[in-house]
C-alpha cells in the first residue's frame, strides 16, 4: 500500500508511518511526514492500538453485493450489503464486523427480518433456526451514518480544486468502520458488485468492470455499477466519487489485450495521460518474471484521490499522482497483496516488501545506472537504527505495521538477498510456484509458505536465513582481512560483529571484489561462522577488496584490511591420501622463491615447479590425476635452508 512509502525512482527509498532516517531529510523521510499529516488530517490514529477482527468463523462469504449511497459534498453513508454464505458449522446466528458508530436500522433474510444485537463493533445476526453445516444462504444488512476514521483515514470527504471527493481507504482495519464485512484476513469473497448511488454531476469508481450508468430521482442522482469476479479482501474493496475524467489505454500481455483505464482529477488529465505508459511498460515486466496478470480477464486501473500516496485496491488503483515509482509498487501489489494477501499482518512484507522490490526491480531494468545508488540508499536507511525485524512485533499497531524501514525496505532487501543466494533461475522460478501454488493463489499466504516454495526451487534449507533475517533484528558488519598468497591466490578471513544481540551471526554468501588498477575479479564466499577462512584463485595481485560491491546484502560499517602472511614458516597439503588434484599452501618462508618436487616410489620425478613467492607465500594446485594409486614424496626447498618432506598416499 499506501506508498508515498514508495520506492523513488531517483533515491530509491522508501517511507514510513512511524520512523524517518535519524539524520538527513531524505525524500523518503519527508515523504513519511506527509503520510503522517494526512492520516491525522482525516482522523485516522496509524500510531495507536486498532481493534481486530470479531466476525464469527462459522460461515464462509462468497458473495457482497454493496448498494451505497454517498455524496461527494457530505461525509456520510447510507448502505445495503447482501451477504452469500456458506455455514461451516451449524448455528442460530453469526457475527460482522462494523463499527457501532454505525446505525444498522434492520437485517433481512429474504423477506423475513432478522433480529440483531449491535455493540463493541460487532453486529451479531439471528436467525430464525438453525443452520446446517454446507448451507448456502444470504442476509441483506440495511445501514447508514457517519463512518469512523482509523488507521489512515477509511472513508474521507475532502476537496480537489475545490470540487467535493469521496473515497474509501480500508487497510488494515478500517473496511468495518463504513461497511459490515468479515474484517479479517481469513475469508475472501468470491466476487462482489458495487453500486454507488450519487448526484448525477460525478462518477464513481471502483474494482473490476465498469457495468453501467444510470440516472434516477428525475436526473439528479445516478447508480453507477461495477462487478468484479474474483477472490478479494475487504479491506481491498473500494469506491471514490467526484467529477472525474476518464480514458482508456490498452496494454499486451501474451495473447491477451489488456484494458487499463483511468479515473483521475481534470485538472491532472494531461500528466496521467502522459505518465501511463509507464505502468503499461511495468504491467509487461512484471507478467514477464512474476507470472500473468493477476485480474486478466478485467482490467487493471486507476483512480485519483487526495491522500498522499498510494492503495492497491484490486484492479482499481488509487493513487494521488502517476509518480512513477509510485505506480510501479502499487502495480506490484496487484501480485504480491492481492491475489496472494498476507494471512496476517505479522507477515505484512509479503505484501509490502515485495511491492517496494519489484518497484525497484522495475527502475533497475528501465535505469540500470541508478541501481547501486539506489540499494546503497536503501541500505543506508535500513541500517540507521540497530534493531528492529521484518517480522512485525506489533499487529494492533498501524503504524508498526507499515514501518517503511523495516516492512518495506527491509523486506525488499531480504528479497534482494534470497535472489541473490539462490540464483535467478531458481529465485525466479520458486516465485512464480509460490503465485500459482492454488492453496494460496487468491487467498493467503504466510512467511513459511514462501519459503517452502524457495527451497523446492532451489534445494536449499532456508530455515536459517528467515530465522535470521525474518525474525531476528539488526544485521552484520564484516571485517576482510585477506593476504595474496602468489600464484594469483588469496587468503580470506571473514570476521563478524552484529548489531542486536538477537542474532549473533548472520549467514549468507559474501561478495568480494579483487581489484588493482587494470584488474578485477569477483568472489563470493559461504559465510558461515565468524573467523572462517578462504582460499580463493583471483588470478592477479590484487591492492583493494570491496565488499559486497552490488549492495546484494544488509550490512554496515564494513572494512577489509590487508595482512602479510607473517607467522613461523610452514606449509599446508590437502588431501591426503590426494586424488585428481592435491593443492599446497606455503606461507612465511621469508625467502623470494622455492623449488617444489614429487617423486613417485621408483624415484621418478613426476612433478616440479620453481615458485616465485609473494610475501613468503604461495598456492600451489597440482595436478594428479594420471598418477597410479601408490605412495609419492614431494619436497620443498628455499634458498634460505628451508626444507619440507612429506609422503604422499594415493
Amino acid at each position: 500500500m499506501k506508498l508515498l512509502l514508495v520506492l523513488f525512482s531517483v533515491i530509491g527509498f522508501s517511507a514510513t508511518a512511524q520512523t524517518y532516517p535519524p539524520v538527513d531529510k531524505t525524500q523518503a523521510a519527508l515523504i513519511a511526514q506527509e503520510q503522517l499529516r494526512h492520516s491525522r488530517l482525516y482522523g485516522g490514529s496509524p500510531n495507536g492500538v486498532q481493534g481486530l477482527s470479531g466476525a464469527s468463523t462459522n460461515f464462509n462469504v462468497h458473495y457482497y453485493r454493496c448498494e451505497w449511497e454517498v455524496d461527494p459534498a457530505i461525509r456520510y453513508i447510507c448502505g445495503k450489503v447482501t451477504v452469500y454464505f456458506t455455514m461451516v458449522a451449524a448455528g442460530t446466528s453469526v457475527i460482522m464486523d462494523l463499527m457501532s458508530s454505525l446505525t444498522v436500522d434492520s437485517v433481512k433474510q429474504r423477506t423475513s427480518v432478522l433480529s440483531k444485537q449491535q455493540q463493541n463493533n460487532l453486529l451479531t445476526i439471528n436467525f430464525s433456526a438453525t443452520i446446517n453445516v454446507g448451507t448456502v444462504d444470504s442476509f441483506s444488512v440495511y445501514y447508514k451514518g457517519i463512518p469512523a476514521n482509523t488507521g489512515f483515514g477509511s472513508f474521507i470527504q475532502d476537496q480537489h480544486n475545490g470540487i467535493p471527493v469521496i473515497w474509501s481507504l480500508s487497510e488494515p482495519y478500517g473496511a468495518r468502520d463504513w461497511w459490515p464485512c468479515k474484517n479479517g484476513l481469513d475469508d475472501k469473497s468470491d466476487s462482489i458488485d458495487v453500486l454507488i448511488t450519487h448526484p448525477s454531476a460525478y462518477k464513481a469508481a471502483s474494482n473490476g468492470l465498469f457495468q453501467s450508468e444510470t440516472l434516477i430521482a428525475g436526473g439528479t442522482k445516478k447508480i453507477t455499477s461495477w462487478k468484479h469476479r474474483y477472490p478479494i479482501a475487504a479491506y481491498l474493496i473500494c469506491f471514490a466519487v467526484t467529477n472525474y475524467s476518464v480514458f482508456n489505454n490498452s496494454v499486451q500481455l501474451g495473447s491477451i489485450n489488456l484494458p487499463m483505464q483511468t479515473y483521475c482529477y481534470p485538472e491532472n488529465l494531461s500528466s496521467f495521460q502522459a505518465g501511463t505508459q509507464n505502468v503499461l511498460d511495468a504491467l509487461q515486466l512484471y507478467h514477464q518474471y512474476f507470472g500473468d496478470y493477476p485480474f486478466i480477464k478485467e482490467k487493471y486501473g486507476h483512480v485519483q484521490f487526495g491522500w498522499g500516496g498510494g492503495m492497491e485496491h484490486q484492479t482499481a488503483t488509487f493513487v494521488i499522482s502517476i509518480e512513477e515509482g509510485l505506480i510501479a509498487h502499487e502495480l506490484a501489489h496487484q501480485w504480491f497483496g492481492d491475489k496472494i494477501t498476507c494471512g496476517s499482518w505479522e507477515d505484512i512484507w509479503l505484501n509490502e516488501g515485495f511491492a517496494s522490490y519489484l518497484a525497484s526491480f522495475y527502475i533497475e531494468h528501465k535505469y540500470p545506472a541508478t541501481a547501486i545508488s539506489n540499494r546503497r540508499n536503501e541500505i543506508n536507511y535500513i541500517t540507521s537504527q540497530p534493531g528492529g525485524s521484518v517480522k512485525v512485533d506489533d499487529t494492533t499497531n498501524v503504524g508498526r505495521i507499515f514501518d517503511g524501514r523495516l516492512s518495506y525496505n527491509k523486506g525488499s532487501h531480504l528479497i534482494y538477498m534470497l535472489r541473490f543466494k539462490l540464483g535467478d533461475t531458481a529465485f525466479f522460478k520458486g516465485i512464480r510456484n509460490y503465485m500459482k501454488d492454488p492453496a494460496l493463489a487468491y487467498g493467503y499466504a504466510r512467511t513459511n509458505n514462501l519459503k517452502q516454495h524457495l527451497e523446492q526451487a532451489s534445494g536449499q534449507d532456508l530455515t536459517a536465513f528467515f530465522k535470521q533475517w525474518y525474525e531476528g533484528q539488526g544485521y552484520p558488519s564484516y571485517q576482510v582481512q585477506w593476504t595474496p598468497l602468489g600464484s594469483g591466490y588469496v587468503r580470506i578471513k571473514m570476521n563478524q560483529t552484529t548489531s542486536h544481540a538477537s542474532v549473533p551471526f548472520f549467514e549468507m554468501p559474501v561478495a568480494l571484489q579483487f581489484k588493482n588498477a587494470t584488474q578485477s575479479k569477483t568472489v563470493v564466499v559461504n559465510n558461515t561462522s565468524s573467523g572462517e577462512v578462504f582460499i580463493e584463485p583471483i588470478g592477479f595481485v590484487a591492492d583493494t577488496v570491496v565488499i559486497d560491491p552490488e549492495y546484494w546484502l544488509i550490512s554496515k560499517n564494513n572494512s577489509s584490511v590487508r595482512i602479510s602472511d607473517s607467522g613461523p614458516a610452514s606449509v599446508q597439503l590437502y588431501p591426503n591420501p590426494i586424488g585428481n588434484q592435491f593443492t599446497v599452501y606455503i606461507r612465511g618462508l621469508n625467502a623470494s622463491k622455492a623449488s617444489i618436487a614429487v617423486w613417485n616410489a621408483k624415484g621418478q620425478r613426476l612433478y616440479t615447479k620453481q615458485s616465485t613467492l609473494l610475501n613468503g607465500g604461495d598456492y600451489i594446485s597440482i595436478p594428479s590425476g594420471t598418477w597410479a594409486a601408490g605412495v609419492y614424496t614431494i619436497r620443498i626447498e628455499a634458498p634460505n635452508g628451508f626444507t619440507w618432506v612429506r609422503k604422499l598416499q594415493k
